[in-house]
């Protein structure tokens, strides 16, 4: 397999030809039209502080049907009783810095560079990046911020400060997809955690498929609404 190095020009390869672990090209830069062409090629930027931006289109990919989710009774419970209250697009960085800066398990550091925090900061001025935020007695304890294009949702990252916070935004993600008739929302590289929640792997080529049928939809620009 061949990994390309990207110049100025905004072109990606064939998704097809990326490496086992996904990866595809290096190099180029996080402009919004880079990144809009890469979703649009089912391709994601993911790499650490000090390296190279790398691109990635793993094979096989998780997706979410938004009618499909397997939320727990508990949590459902918890969305009803109203002890947390969410929003949408009130508080795009402080979601995408809670991202950075919580301690995940496995993980030393976080992909999500100063670099990647302005790049999808302008893509959400621009009405492509959305954010849910989960509040308690006003003070924003979980959250999840992606990008829309079309009729999918590309899911990037999530916090929870408190528990089940990032389920809850989670769960108004989905119900605002299904209410939009959005076609799927990709959480990109297969997880245990996202299968209990109903994620669904499928082959590059499948996703390929859809996504091309999702972006007959038009985009759903600017800020959102619960």
């Amino acid at each position: 397999m061949t990994v390309y190095l990207l110049d100025s020009e905004i072109r990606f390869p064939d998704p097809s030809e990326a490496e086992p672990g996904g990866l595809l090209a290096v190099g180029g830069d996080l402009s919004p039209e880079r990144l809009i062409s890469a979703y649009e090629n089912g391709i994601f930027p993911w790499y650490s502080e000090g390296d190279p931006i790398l691109w990635f289109s793993p094979d096989p990919r998780m997706v979410f049907l938004p009618g499909n989710f397997r939320f727990s009774k508990t949590l459902l419970k918890t969305v009803s009783s109203g002890e947390f209250s969410v929003r949408a697009d009130t508080d795009f960085a402080a979601v995408v810095e809670n991202c950075a800066q919580v301690q995940r398990k496995g993980q030393s550091g976080t992909w999500i560079t100063e670099e990647m925090k302005e790049a999808y900061g302008k893509l959400h001025e621009l009405g492509y990046a959305h954010s849910f935020e989960t509040y308690r007695e006003g003070k924003l304890v979980g959250g999840l911020y992606g990008v829309s294009l079309g009729g999918a949702f590309f899911g990037e990252s999530m916090f929870h400060l408190e528990t089940d916070a990032s389920k809850v935004a989670l769960f108004h993600l989905a119900r605002k997809c299904w209410e939009f008739e959005f076609d799927f929302i990709d959480s990109q590289i297969p997880t245990d955690h996202m299968r209990t929640l109903g994620g669904r792997e499928i082959s590059r080529e499948e996703f390929m498929l859809a996504l091309e049928s999702s972006l007959q939809k038009k985009t759903l620009r600017g800020a959102w609404q619960i």
